[in-house]
């Protein structure tokens, strides 16, 4: 177990693994399902065209609200799930490589920037087809028009009187694969890791960075687990800022069928100038922050859990 600051560091030798998998599978469920609603409304105005359809995050989710209740919320969260296959993967490679990477470097920051890269890498891999599917589902109802894809009308008519159905998973699947084949489920894909590899790069430095700048200010009786719950969301802010013009672009993308990364980037500009690369920030900073809460108190917590049995009575938090 290494140090930064006053902060331990939980590393992959130190893990059960058996338990760390295991309650690693219902932490990632648990975050999805509380942050989705904003994921779904994140997409949604980084696809209209200026404010046509929503004036901003709050207008958004008042309107999907009325419009189409909870479950608008919801769309496309079933297909969804399947993302946490890409979670596990992430946090595997993550550990995995930041262990490899500290045989050649000691800095924390060298691992956790070639680590949080390569996570996202062989995440974005798993992840993609199945967000390439669930966009197209947020999309449905009030934001249809604005996607080459539509769910047949008696599909959206059983999820209107609240009957689980995958068949309006099936119908987008059918249809993108008609349209683009098999490349249509990787559309977006260079988009994609040019969005979640430097966001991931830079959400692990900068989570480690503030969490030892606030053990050195805070007083000594403060917990860990607190300091770390306050850094989580200060590096999502920070990276979800860097990163957003291209997370917009990669929404386009994917979601309008576009081929061209730069294409997109130089039409956004055109169209919305500047301003244009912001939209969907501020959703997308408040899905970070509940998200990198629960991901680092769910994540810390999961590590120390699943310490291994001869560290448990060694470590005092």
């Amino acid at each position: 177990m290494q140090q930064k600051g006053a902060i331990q560091i939980i590393e992959w030798e130190d893990l059960d693994k058996r338990k760390f998998y295991s309650l690693g599978v219902f932490m990632t469920l648990t975050t999805r399902a509380t942050v989705y609603p904003t994921s779904l409304i994140r997409t949604r105005l980084q696809v209209q065209k200026g404010k046509a359809l929503y004036s901003g995050t709050f207008d958004a989710f008042f309107k999907i609200l009325r419009a189409e209740g909870v479950q608008g919320l919801y769309r496309g969260f079933m297909v969804n799930t399947f993302t946490l296959v890409s979670g596990q993967a992430y946090i595997t490679t993550y550990e995995l490589v930041r262990k490899y990477v500290s045989h050649y470097s000691p800095s924390n920051t060298v691992k956790s920037v070639v680590a949080g890269g390569a996570a996202s890498l062989v995440a974005q891999t798993i992840t993609v087809p199945i967000d390439v599917v669930s966009q197209q589902l947020m999309m449905q109802g009030q934001g249809e028009h604005l996607t080459r894809f539509k769910v047949k009308p008696k599909m959206m008519l059983a999820t209107t009187k609240n009957k689980p159905t995958f068949g309006q998973t099936r119908d987008i699947t059918v249809q993108i694969f008609a349209a683009d084949g098999f490349r249509g489920f990787y559309r977006g894909y260079v988009a994609s890791l040019l969005t979640y590899i430097p966001n991931s790069a830079l959400w692990w430095p900068f989570y480690h960075f503030y969490a030892e700048q606030l053990s050195l200010m805070a007083p000594s009786e403060w917990p860990h687990l607190f300091l770390q719950a306050l850094a989580g969301p200060m590096a999502a802010a920070t990276a979800s800022t860097i990163t957003n013009p291209m997370d917009v672009v990669r929404a386009r993308v994917q979601v309008e069928g576009r081929s061209s990364v730069i294409g997109t980037f130089k039409q956004l500009l055109a169209e919305e100038g500047v301003r244009g690369l912001t939209k969907g920030l501020s959703a997308r900073i408040i899905s970070s922050t509940p998200t990198s809460l629960l991901i680092v108190v769910g994540y810390e917590t999961l590590k120390r859990l699943s310490l291994r049995s001869d560290l448990i009575n060694s470590r005092h938090w």
